[in-house]
């Protein structure tokens, strides 16, 4: 179950990230609300992951999913560019991430 809870976790970090870009600055209620909402619910999610997964694997990969997630859909959506590097740097973090979880004992 804490691979679940993690994983939805990382969903809404990567909501909150979104909602936050949307709220132009904290100047958007809407999208503000949402935002910090989805912060809320992710820690919350992210607490329960860790009753069952190790602290520094589970909080690594909730950071890479967001991390990975926002860049991702900044440029898929959003127009951000899609350098090389950047795409390898994204590749470096998801690589880094299935180390951890291929680490888990648990699994």
């Amino acid at each position: 179950m804490g691979w679940a809870f993690l994983f939805i976790a990382g969903l809404l970090e990567i909501a909150m990230a979104l909602a936050l870009k949307s709220s132009a600055g904290w100047t958007r209620l809407l999208p503000s609300a949402l935002g910090i909402a989805a912060a809320v619910a992710s820690v919350f999610f992210l607490t329960h992951a860790l009753k069952h997964l190790p602290t520094g694997v589970a909080y690594a990969i909730w950071t890479g999913m967001g991390s990975v997630g926002v860049a991702l859909i900044g440029i898929l959506w959003l127009g951000e560019q899609a350098t090389p590097l950047r795409l390898g740097c994204i590749g470096l973090i998801v690589a880094g991430m299935i180390g951890l979880r291929l680490s888990d004992p648990t699994v």
